[in-house]
C-alpha cells in the first residue's frame, strides 16, 4: 500500500496541521510533503456531509492528480449545545476569508447563556489514506472537552483557545505541541495511522 521511501502528500496547505502531523510521524521513515509543495494543485471543495466524505474526497483527488499516496484529514469541533455545529463547517463557520478568531468568536456568541455543564464538545479528526492503486483506509480520533466563555492561551490554531481539556486543566491553546499531540483528536488518529504503517513494515507489505 505504501512503498519505500514512503513518500506521502498531506492534502492541506494549513501549516499548523502540517507541523503537528510531521512531528507525530517523525521516525516512521515517511517523506512528508504537503500541497504547499504543489501550488498547481487546486483546492478541493469540501461539500460532504461527514468528516469521512470530505477526507476521502480530498485524498482521492490529490492522489489521482499527483500519482502519489495522499493523506487527507477533515476535522472539526462538534458542540452539543449547538446540535453538533460547527462540525464539518468548522473551517468556514464565520464565512469566506474569516480567521480563527472570527470562527471561535461566533461559537462563543452562539453559546452566550449556556450553563457550564451543558458546554460539552469534542474535536473529531478523520484521516483518509488513498494510494494511486485505489487502496483506501480511514482512521478516526476524537477528544472530549468543554467550551469556555472566553479564549485562553495563544498556542495551537483554530478553536484551540476555547476548548478546555479537563484532564490537563487547560485549553489546547495553552498546551505545548508535544502535550497536545498525546491527547488530541488528530494525535489519536495519527497514532492509528502510524501503527498501521509500522504494521505494514513489519509484515513486509509496505
Amino acid at each position: 500500500m505504501l512503498t519505500k521511501p514512503y513518500k506521502l502528500v498531506l492534502a492541506t496547505r494549513n501549516r499548523g496541521k502540517f507541523v503537528e502531523i510531521e512531528k507525530l510521524l517523525c521516525g516512521n521513515e515517511i517523506d512528508l510533503l504537503s500541497l504547499i509543495d504543489f501550488p498547481e494543485v487546486p483546492d478541493v471543495v469540501e461539500d460532504g456531509s461527514t468528516f469521512e466524505e470530505n477526507a476521502l474526497k480530498k485524498a482521492r483527488f490529490v492522489s489521482n492528480t499527483l500519482g502519489l499516496p495522499a493523506l487527507a484529514d477533515d476535522s472539526g469541533l462538534c458542540v452539543d449545545a449547538l446540535s453538533g455545529r460547527p462540525g464539518v463547517m468548522s473551517a468556514r463557520y464565520a464565512g469566506p476569508g474569516s480567521d480563527d478568531r472570527l470562527r471561535y468568536t461566533r461559537v462563543l456568541d452562539e453559546m452566550i447563556g449556556v450553563e457550564d455543564h451543558l458546554r460539552t464538545a469534542r474535536f473529531v479528526c478523520v484521516l483518509a489514506l488513498v494510494t494511486p492503486e485505489g487502496d483506501e483506509r480511514i482512521f478516526r480520533g476524537a477528544c472530549e472537552g468543554l467550551i469556555l466563555k472566553e479564549p485562553v492561551g495563544k498556542g495551537g490554531f483554530g478553536y484551540d483557545p476555547i476548548f478546555f481539556f479537563e484532564p490537563h486543566g487547560m485549553t489546547f491553546g495553552q498546551m505545548d505541541l508535544d502535550t497536545k499531540n498525546l491527547v488530541s483528536h488528530r494525535g489519536i488518529a495519527l497514532k492509528m495511522f502510524a501503527d498501521f504503517v509500522k504494521g505494514l513494515k513489519s509484515s513486509g507489505s509496505a
